[in-house]
């Protein structure tokens, strides 16, 4: 069952930006700037969505020198992809129950 944490978990991701953010952070740690040249977006538009990304747990922060490198966590993601698996069993089983109608 999804809980209100999933939930909100899924609302972060659901943006499109936030979604490119973290699957550039999936092949590789980068720092703000070089997630402002692959995405496009301004500097403080990605800074905030860093934020919301950092606050949901979702990405961990590695200070390097005057950069701040992000990086995914994948434990989160993972545990995400599992409540997904979860109802698609759910589902599968559920194939078969047709409730009938009054």
């Amino acid at each position: 069952m999804m809980t209100s944490v999933d939930t909100d978990l899924i609302r972060v991701l659901a943006d499109p930006l936030r979604l490119r953010i973290v699957t550039l952070l999936a092949q590789e740690t980068l720092c703000t700037t070089h997630l402002v040249e692959e995405t496009g977006a301004r500097q403080t538009n990605l800074s905030n969505h860093l934020r919301v990304l950092r606050e949901a747990g979702v990405v961990e922060t590695e200070p390097c020198g005057r950069y701040t490198y992000y990086k995914l966590r994948p434990d989160v993601l993972a545990q995400l992809a599992g409540r997904f698996a979860d109802l698609a069993e759910q589902a599968r089983t559920a194939a078969e129950n047709k409730r009938a109608c009054p």
